[in-house]
């Protein structure tokens, strides 16, 4: 790839009612940003105007077209995907709001599925009011790994920053369900896209990751419960077989407090609000979610629609713009990584009769 590339980012805007427009507009009205990218809005020129006067911001230029293929680099772009009038009714939810965020995200996903856009960042949405015949999902991870997913793919959360960067075995699912759920090959399945990621999407050659624990104490030797002994432990050791450098079970209470997890490049936890708690408490303000093991890359802010603060101007958009940020370098990462491994280089051995380095021109090229 081009180091002089404009990578263009698609950007859904969420749940209208909520604080997607007033981090993307806050991002946006910075006019250095498109010298870095090329923004690409999915949502509606009118609902952003609305939003843009409501916070009483200064206006942000956009290229109004109708699809990707017009986009422009250089500028921010806005793709109309709302064909009716819809009402904002900030802080609130409506019937609408599901429909509207929808629009966008099934717009961009096809763009994105085409290659006239290179990554995808999201602006949260209602997981409540996205719900439709069209769309039975938990949230975007799931939605994205069906639509996205090549033959055999799984989604993985993976939530980061600079410092830190947590997965977990279950997503959204209620809490009671969560031990009947873990099984020894859905934990080796989770270490896998894992370890995978951090070497493709991060650059780590070899990744330590740490495993965190079910119950509290890890299970303090089966008194507290045995998903520890029976099956957290021996998935460890049949992904230590496999080459996999994972530590654990940890009891996450303590491998926070004190911050043992700087000691690895990732950290796996069992369910949501294990990893989600105390990553929300280290990384409020820049953290980002990230859906590893599909081969797009997407990318979103860490907090969620944010009725309570929406059109009051005090959401951050540190977050947001850290999602973007990301996304850029995790798709510059993929490319360089798959650069490197394209051609690699031919064995080479001594010519023991004439003790010189000669290639090895037979063709294997396995190391």
């Amino acid at each position: 790839m081009s180091e002089n590339k404009m990578i263009r980012v698609g950007i859904t805007h969420g749940d209208i009612n909520g604080v997607g427009y007033e981090v993307i507009l806050k991002t946006l009205v910075d006019t250095r940003f498109v010298e870095i990218c090329t923004p690409v809005v999915y949502g509606s020129a009118k609902v952003a105007a609305y939003h843009r006067k409501a916070l009483d911001m200064e206006p942000v230029n956009f290229n109004i077209v109708s699809g990707a293929r017009q986009v422009v680099d250089g500028q921010n772009n806005l793709i109309n995907c709302i064909d009716e009038e819809v009402k904002v009714e900030i802080g609130h939810t409506s019937e609408q709001v599901g429909p509207a965020a929808f629009a966008a995200l099934e717009r961009a996903v096809a763009d994105l599925s085409e290659g006239l856009i290179d990554v995808l960042v999201t602006a949260p949405i209602s997981k409540h009011a996205m719900q439709s015949a069209d769309f039975t999902f938990p949230g975007h991870t799931e939605y994205l790994e069906q639509r996205l997913g090549e033959e055999g793919d799984k989604a993985l959360m993976i939530l980061l920053n600079d410092s830190l960067r947590v997965a977990m075995v279950t997503g959204h699912m209620p809490i009671a369900q969560v031990p009947a759920t873990l099984t020894q090959e859905l934990i080796l399945e989770k270490i896998a896209i894992f370890e995978e990621s951090l070497r493709h999407d991060f650059g780590v050659r070899k990744p330590r990751i740490a495993v965190l624990s079910l119950n509290p104490h890890a299970g303090e030797n089966g008194m507290l419960g045995d998903e520890e002994i029976n099956i957290i432990k021996p998935a460890l050791d049949e992904a230590k077989k496999n080459g996999s450098l994972c530590f654990g079970p940890y009891a996450a209470d303590g491998f926070f407090g004190t911050e043992h997890y700087r000691r690895f490049d990732g950290v796996l936890a069992m369910y949501h609000d294990q990893g989600l708690a105390p990553f929300k408490t280290l990384a409020m303000e820049n953290g980002v979610n990230f859906t590893a093991g599909l081969p797009f890359v997407r990318t979103s802010p860490d907090h969620g629609t944010a009725y309570d603060i929406a059109g009051k101007g005090l959401a951050s958009e540190e977050s947001f713009r850290q999602a973007v940020y990301a996304a850029i370098d995790i798709y510059r990462n993929r490319i360089s990584d798959d650069e490197a491994h394209a051609s690699p280089l031919r064995r080479q051995y001594v010519d023991k009769s004439g003790d010189r380095e000669v290639l090895d021109l037979t063709g294997d090229d396995e190391q």
